[in-house]
């Protein structure tokens, strides 16, 4: 495998659609991020491929899938991995950022799976590291 060109703070920000900022005081002063190749120009130069794995690793998702017609508390639907916390889901409810809940038994709240991913698909894309 050949490995690929080294990337600077810039390159990386345009590559991942983020931030300089993000890269400069998040991502580069994350413990695990990788150890720089070398300087161009002002810059730190990280190998690409290294870059590549970090990010899969810290900053992508992989896609969840939920059942459509189950039914999920808000902890569920942390736990099954949707990129929102429980507590975010209850505050939104009350916000009027989160759907109402498709099901309320005995005080707790319940949606469906596809209500679930609905409001995940048309919420705002928040940087996980801002």
């Amino acid at each position: 495998m050949v490995e690929q060109p080294g990337l600077i703070t810039p390159e990386i920000a345009e590559r991942y659609g983020v931030s300089e900022h993000t890269v400069r005081k998040s991502w580069t002063q994350h413990p695990e991020w990788p150890t720089p190749k070398g300087k161009r120009g002002r810059f730190k130069e990280y190998g690409a491929d290294d870059v590549a794995a970090w990010v899969r690793e810290h900053v992508q998702r992989a896609a969840v899938e939920l059942e459509p017609n189950r039914l999920y508390t808000a902890q569920q639907l942390d736990e099954a991995g949707i990129g929102v916390k429980a507590g975010t889901i209850r505050a939104d409810v009350s916000r009027g950022r989160w759907p109402a809940p498709d099901d309320e038994e005995h005080g707790v709240k319940r949606w469906r799976g596809a209500t679930a991913m609905a409001a995940v698909a048309s919420r705002r894309a928040y940087r996980r590291s801002e």
